[in-house]
């Protein structure tokens, strides 16, 4: 990669790894629903008025509408809510790609190498330790529910992976090439429906009103934080590079993501994690890196990061 490029992936991991750190900003005072609805809204809008609608069959848009964004980001939001660490968030929502690789062994009958098999069991492991180390003294307090909630959304992201596969399948079928910054835009006119349903069995009508007439600076710049820069400065760049280079040559970089979300956490929001949680950490990020390989699964994985 040139240095123009590398710069660029380095900047778009930069942005997507204190993506966590600006959601739990922005859930100060505002419900995480009701917070994660105003995202997609402005994701969606203007944008469908000048990106094309993706040439993958509704069907495909819909579900990933209601993968990523009621499942992953709905899931997520609430466990920021309830106390996850955005910087352990950073690292647990990785483990998406463990259910990348079952949902597809699944679902899509691919098989899953040994090497893989072997990633998985060290993520797992970290995973444990994290969970193991909950309420450690030297770190910030993590729920359990909030770190069931943080798996709930990795799955969830995994789930998505799979339909982003599908929907690849059916527009190469056609002959055409599957555009993921118009699947991301057209996707998002579905999760604030369920997203504001959701928001209203947990919160009352007038309590989210009321939180949405005193949204504070910190919160709209949260919103335009997740939509602009997350998703449309991240997916144009990211978008080039794969155009650039092979997927296996720009994946990589997205095991720098968690990193980035531990330390701006650690700047901005000064949370902390004990020894056990940093080891848990590492073995996360390892075992993925063993797991990301370079199958077409790379390709897949790279396309569809935290946004």
């Amino acid at each position: 990669m040139s240095a123009a490029d590398v710069l660029l992936g380095l900047t778009i991991v930069t942005v997507w790894g204190a993506n966590f750190t600006v959601i739990k900003i922005g859930l100060t005072g505002v419900p995480p629903m009701l917070l994660a609805a105003l995202r997609y809204v402005l994701v969606a809008f203007p944008a469908i008025f000048f990106v094309p609608r993706p040439k993958a069959p509704v069907k495909y848009w819909i579900a990933y509408g209601l993968t990523v964004g009621a499942g992953q980001f709905g899931s997520l939001f609430l466990a920021m809510s309830l106390g996850m660490p955005a910087g352990l968030a950073s690292v647990v929502l990785q483990s998406q790609s463990v259910f990348t690789l079952i949902f597809a062994a699944w679902l899509l009958k691919e098989r899953i190498s040994k090497a893989r098999i072997l990633g998985i069991v060290i993520s797992g492991i970290g995973l444990a330790l994290i969970t193991w180390s909950l309420g450690d003294a030297a770190s910030a307090p993590v729920p359990a529910l909030a770190l069931l909630l943080t798996l709930l959304a990795a799955g969830f992201w995994g789930l998505s992976n799979v339909v982003i596969r599908r929907a690849v399948q059916a527009v190469a079928s056609m002959g055409e090439r599957l555009d993921m910054l118009s699947m991301v835009v057209w996707s998002a006119l579905v999760p604030p429906l369920p997203l504001l349903a959701l928001a209203v069995v947990l919160h009352t009508p007038i309590e989210m009103a009321r939180a949405f007439v005193a949204m504070s600076g910190a919160s709209i710049f949260s919103v335009a934080y997740l939509a602009f820069a997350a998703t449309f400065l991240g997916y144009g760049g990211w978008n080039q590079l794969l155009a650039r280079y092979p997927a296996s040559t720009v994946a990589p970089l997205s095991l720098l993501v968690p990193v980035v979300g531990l330390v701006v956490a650690m700047v901005v929001l000064g949370e902390r994690l004990s020894a056990t949680e940093w080891l848990g950490a590492a073995l996360v990020v390892g075992g993925l890196r063993m797991g990301q390989g370079r199958s077409a699964n790379a390709g897949l994985l790279s396309r569809n990061l935290p946004r």
